[in-house]
């Protein structure tokens, strides 16, 4: 698999607390000039960065990040101000605490809620595979399958675990055939990268690849 390739698979991101307009604006460019899919950055930047990417680059941004307990009305809303401000696509945080329960039916509706905002945007459902059990990411894969989203995405990374090898040929062993995947948090090699994408990952959540590129030093996701 050639770099431009795995590039064409990558969300860059940058969703550091602290991040600045400076360093959103960097990674813009470096999306830009390297071809990723899309570039990942927090919602109070979303509007800035669409005009400032004026059509080169899809926006992705996050909503109920990263804790995912806000309310379907506070999600829906995020979601519906970020698609406002410019963003392509959305990347959400289930209510895990649903999961948990067993509310699979409130999961679902949440999602086809948020989906409904998001229309023809893309819509990402992150489940937050390191705090869940094998049987709970199965049902997850089921409820996303039935929920309309276009994604399901691994981590936030922000909860002490990303992507894993295992979780993706998981989730492509109990998906629909509609839906993608998405692996995010810890890809920090080429070598991962390429591993991930030929388990089934159609993209990828991670600042390290373009970095590798660049030849920079690695910084935390």
């Amino acid at each position: 698999m050639n770099l431009k390739d795995i590039l064409s698979k990558v969300d860059h991101t940058l969703l550091a607390r602290d991040a600045t307009w400076e360093q959103i604006k960097a990674v813009i460019d470096d999306g830009i000039s390297y071809k990723t899919a899309s570039v990942c950055i927090p919602p109070n930047f979303v509007k800035k960065a669409s005009e400032y990417a004026a059509g080169r680059i899809s926006i992705c941004t996050v909503i109920g990040f990263p804790n995912g307990y806000n309310t379907t009305e506070v999600k829906c809303f995020e979601a519906e101000q970020a698609i406002r401000d410019g963003a392509d696509e959305i990347d959400m945080v289930i209510n895990i605490g649903l999961l948990k329960e067993g509310k699979t039916s409130e999961l679902l509706a949440e999602i086809k809620q948020i989906k409904n905002v998001c229309g023809d945007k893309i819509l990402k459902v992150i489940i937050e595979t390191c705090v869940l059990t094998d049987e709970e990411k199965i049902t997850m894969c089921k409820i996303v399958s039935e929920s309309g989203a276009d994604f399901i995405k691994t981590s936030t990374g922000f909860a002490g675990g990303g992507a894993t090898k295992e979780d993706i040929a998981l989730f492509s062993q109990h998906i629909a055939t509609h839906l993608k995947i998405k692996a995010a948090g810890g890809i920090r090699s080429i070598a991962d990268a390429e591993e991930f994408i030929s388990l089934g990952a159609e993209r990828l959540g991670t600042s390290a690849i373009v970095k590798i590129v660049k030849n920079e030093k690695l910084s935390d996701y």
